[in-house]
């Protein structure tokens, strides 16, 4: 850390306050005249620490810039980003503590009886010293700002990309849900089997002929045409009503001489129609 070193000319402050040769001053004068100069030595001892402690700061400054400087590259990361501020939150703090010490120093300097010329010369340097690092970093702080943009933009892109692709989710699982009730729609049939009577009193039946668009689902058994290729009819006799392409099933009867309807084809079977009817005695 640099130090400020100060050479006091004591000589020829002593000398301008002698004015003579030992011989001709009294005891008194001559404990007057080192309490003068004890005085001068304290004076600009604490001069030489209050400059030590601002280029100290200075220092301070320069050091946490250069980690600025190079976490800057870097500052789309959340860490990185933080870190900035830290160190540009001290950099502030610190040029705000050089500047007041620098102006309590004036303040002494000027308030001194002595002419500290020097001192004064390089109190001077140090008020350029920090105007122009206050410069410095508010060039750093608009590039900073330039770059919180761009930060605070690629969030909003994220964000926006965020909601892209909760919108993408949302059409996927609206898409998925439709294609999932169709699926279930086109392979959803309905059959019923029950006499004449029965058919006609739920409103299938009318003259022989199945009534079309008017059925009483209610009454109908739903299925799901992929799982179910066996519907048993319960009786010796059976007539489909609902039209079927011939080789797509078949009807066999089982020991008791029962039909039982055998869907070979589901695909080709539910072709014309969704519904089946079969009459039954």
């Amino acid at each position: 850390m640099k130090k400020i070193l100060f050479v006091a000319a004591m000589t020829g402050m002593l000398v301008a306050c002698n004015g003579g040769s030992n011989n001709e001053v009294s005891n008194a004068e001559s404990d007057s005249l080192r309490n003068v100069i004890n005085q001068k030595e304290g004076e600009i001892e604490e001069f030489m620490d209050a400059f030590n402690e601002i280029q100290e700061g200075f220092d301070r400054i320069n050091e946490a810039q250069g980690r600025v400087n190079l976490l800057k590259g870097n500052s789309e990361r959340g860490k990185s980003a933080e870190d900035i501020r830290e160190n540009m939150d001290f950099i502030q703090k610190t040029l705000l503590e050089n500047q007041q010490k620098i102006s309590e120093l004036q303040k002494k300097l000027n308030a001194s009886s002595s002419n500290y010329a020097k001192l004064q010369e390089t109190l001077k340097k140090m008020t350029e010293q920090l105007e122009e690092k206050t410069a410095e970093i508010e060039a750093l702080r608009t590039q900073l700002a330039e770059k919180d943009v761009v930060i605070e933009e690629l969030g909003n892109t994220v964000n926006e990309l965020k909601d892209e692709n909760e919108q993408v989710r949302q059409q996927k699982e609206e898409t998925e849900e439709i294609a999932r009730v169709q699926d279930v729609q086109l392979n959803t049939a309905w059959y019923v089997y029950g006499t004449s009577r029965e058919l006609k009193d739920h409103g299938i039946l009318k003259k022989g002929e199945v009534l079309q668009g008017t059925y009483d689902k209610s009454y109908f058994t739903k299925i799901d045409i992929r799982n179910v290729s066996v519907i048993p009819l319960q009786s010796k006799s059976a007539e489909l009503l609902t039209t079927h392409p011939t080789g797509s099933y078949t009807l066999l009867k089982d020991s008791n001489g029962k039909y039982t309807l055998r869907i070979t084809d589901a695909s080709k079977f539910w072709s014309v129609s969704k519904y089946l009817v079969v009459k039954v005695k």
